[in-house]
């Protein structure tokens, strides 16, 4: 039987799309049919239009509260609670030094990565990055050095942030998620048929992998929802 394959678009700005990185990790690691499973990520943008860094004098609780008209209070009980989930995944997210800006270029090394078969290395490199290192995500210098660690060749990548190459990968990637009407991140399709949106729990990740597995001629189903971005928040 052909493998599984599960698309999956999220952001690296997207602190729930590295939760549901390491459920979906979670949820394959017990999923028996794993060896036949490939997975593909997609580039989404909450913010296309972000700039290249935002004010660094305003922190990142201040930034929240204004955008959703809540107290400075309220944004950081917010990402305190995201916080501990994601300690519970193993993740040590750092909301108070982050640094917010635009992640086309990013996206577009990912897409490098996915043709040299390092593209969940990349990916993965990105998100610690930007989540629990504080590394400023549009600043060449800093994509050059996390996509040779995640093991891309450094002229390669060079040549990539000195052109518009893959470009046109990104944009199709968010207009594939417009047909599909994906308006938050993570959201998981597996097989083309089956979505899982937001990042559920490792169990319903295997639920749906066993179901997708097992109802492989049949249409696709109502996508399950869970915590996810969107361009109105996490």
């Amino acid at each position: 039987m052909a493998e599984l394959r599960i698309d999956v678009w999220s952001d690296i700005a997207c602190p729930w799309c590295y939760v549901g990185k390491r459920r979906l990790e979670r949820a394959l690691s017990e999923f028996p049919h794993a060896g036949d499973v490939k997975v593909v990520w997609h580039a989404f943008e909450l913010d296309p239009s972000a700039p290249q860094e935002r004010d660094p004098k305003v922190s990142h609780a201040e930034r929240i509260a204004k955008k959703y008209g809540i107290s400075v209070q309220q944004a950081q009980q917010n990402s305190e609670r995201l916080r501990e989930t994601a300690r519970r995944e193993g993740l040590s997210f750092d909301f108070e030094h982050i640094r917010s800006g635009n992640m086309f270029d990013a996206h577009r090394l990912v897409h490098l990565g996915k043709e040299r078969g390092r593209q969940d290395a990349v990916k993965e490199r990105f998100l610690k990055a930007y989540l629990e290192e504080a590394a400023l995500m549009s600043e060449h210098g800093t994509l050059l050095r996390l996509a040779v660690e995640a093991g891309l060749q450094e002229r390669e990548v060079a040549d990539v942030l000195a052109s518009d190459q893959f470009a046109d990968a990104v944009r199709a990637d968010e207009a594939q998620a417009r047909e599909l009407g994906i308006n938050g991140v993570p959201c998981f399709v597996l097989d083309g048929r089956y979505a899982v949106s937001g990042a559920q729990s490792p169990q319903i990740l295997l639920s749906a992998l066993h179901q997708a597995w097992s109802e492989r001629d049949q249409s696709a189903e109502s996508p399950e929802q869970g915590a996810f971005c969107g361009p109105q928040g996490c």
